[in-house]
């Protein structure tokens, strides 16, 4: 799906949200400047965090208050794929407790988290793109 502006960003992540199960683990990847992060913005919003989501690239991971629970941002960009990000991001606590759960640069979990939602964007000048890989065909 082109996501040719901000507004369509915002839309693809309302359908999202409002397909996205209570504690699901969603899995962002693509290169820099994609719109991971803004992604995570629109999503916080569409589930009704009024919190400023800005990149978790040097704390790891922010939480965002929803009325359903947290938000638990996750940027995995720094950890070597290599260890068990499981264990280095305390994922299961994270998923039991959290509204949802998105990981940018998560795509060792894969692997771990078959049930894991899998958003691939890309970005070709200023025109962006989202394809879904999992679960099948996505919400949006």
């Amino acid at each position: 799906m082109d996501l040719p502006d901000l507004a369509a960003t915002r839309a693809h992540a309302t359908a999202t949200a409002a397909h996205l199960p209570t504690g699901a683990l969603l899995i962002l990847t693509g290169p820099l400047g994609a719109g991971k992060t803004t992604y995570v913005a629109a999503l916080a919003a569409a589930l009704g965090s009024g919190a400023d989501v800005t990149s978790p690239t040097y704390t790891l991971v922010h939480e965002y208050p929803t009325p359903q629970g947290p938000l638990v941002h996750v940027d995995a960009y720094r950890l070597d794929p290599a260890l068990d990000l499981d264990a280095a991001l305390d994922l299961g606590d994270a998923l039991d407790r959290a509204r949802a759960v998105v990981v940018e640069w998560g795509l060792a979990l894969l692997d771990h988290h078959p049930e894991a939602w899998h958003l691939e964007l890309s970005r070709v000048g200023e025109e962006r793109r989202a394809i879904w890989h999992r679960p099948e065909g996505g919400p949006a």
